[in-house]
């Protein structure tokens, strides 16, 4: 089996896509890479977050699913970290408010979205600058590097090893008191965390990561999966064509939602790189149905077309 390399993206749900659009746009400094609807729930947005052109592991993606806040329990992604370069969480802090901390020797400043999702920034050597996005106000030579990785909180350690070790190809790096690290072999989004903890039971909602997705090169191996996935004795869906990439779903075995998620076609299939996130785009099932859609939907107040930021200029 071809080993995972690394996250492609993570889905959360946001309270309010007006907040949410506002904070991951101008406090973070990602690109609105796709505005779109959820495709089984038409009437809610679906935000895309990335670098200049969505790149596989620097997409952040909500459901704007209005609702009683979310609460985090084990069985799910319960942290999203970005990387950014070794020297800018000083720059960082000063801009956003946080707890600085140390993980596994990187300087880490610890966040909470509009929704009070925990978020982490990572000083992460070696990042590179092909996956900063320089219209977003910040400097280049801070700006979020895309994914680091993710934390899952589980009862049992285990539980997803047998699917990150056994399977994926991931290897135990290191443990730091009930937080145990995985690393993937490849360059990039390569990090799952996982911190074990007494049994709590979550509820999904607002505030809270609703799958985190692995990155396939191909439908081939993607395929592939299906099958090994399927014999091992997994439940596994059918795939599924979410126009920018086809996605299998599956629980691993402390009940997180696992998808493995293929590398193309991409965010430019149906619009120019240039104009990414400038307008509603739609399935092509949904497009005679766009006018009902729309009138439906709340409306929002989309970034400015972006300028790349020179880091002397701030």
């Amino acid at each position: 089996m071809t080993p995972i390399q690394g996250l492609h993206h993570v889905t959360a749900i946001t309270n309010d896509a007006q907040k949410n659009l506002d904070f991951y746009t101008q406090s973070l400094g990602l690109r609105l890479v796709k505005l779109t609807v959820n495709y089984d729930d038409p009437q809610t947005y679906h935000l895309y977050y990335g670098d200049g052109t969505g790149s596989p592991g620097t997409i952040m993606t909500f459901f704007a699913w209005p609702g009683r806040r979310g609460t985090a329990g084990t069985g799910q992604v319960t942290e999203t970290a970005f990387a950014v370069p070794v020297g800018a969480i000083d720059w960082w802090h000063k801009r956003l408010p946080g707890q600085l901390s140390t993980r596994f020797g990187q300087r880490t400043l610890l966040i909470r979205d509009p929704d009070d999702m925990p978020l982490a920034l990572l000083e992460s050597p070696g990042v590179t600058e092909r996956f900063a996005w320089q219209g977003g106000g910040v400097p280049l030579e801070h700006a979020i590097r895309g994914f680091h990785g993710v934390t899952l909180t589980e009862t049992d350690a285990r539980l997803p090893a047998s699917i990150l070790a056994e399977r994926f190809g991931y290897r135990a790096s290191g443990r730091e008191g009930n937080r145990v690290r995985y690393e993937s072999p490849g360059e990039h989004a390569r990090i799952v965390d996982v911190l074990t903890q007494e049994r709590l039971p979550a509820r999904l909602g607002p505030g809270q990561v609703h799958h985190v997705a692995f990155s396939v090169p191909t439908d081939d191996v993607q395929a592939t999966w299906l099958r090994q996935l399927r014999t091992d004795g997994l439940p596994v869906s059918p795939v599924m064509d979410r126009d920018y990439f086809h996605s299998i779903y599956f629980r691993e075995p402390g009940g997180t939602l696992f998808e493995l998620a293929t590398d193309g076609p991409g965010m430019a299939i149906n619009e120019p790189v240039e104009t990414l996130g400038s307008r509603l785009m739609l399935p092509a099932w949904l497009e005679e149905q766009r006018a009902a859609i729309e009138a439906g939907l709340p409306p929002l107040t989309l970034p400015a077309p972006a300028q790349p930021v020179p880091a002397e200029s701030i």
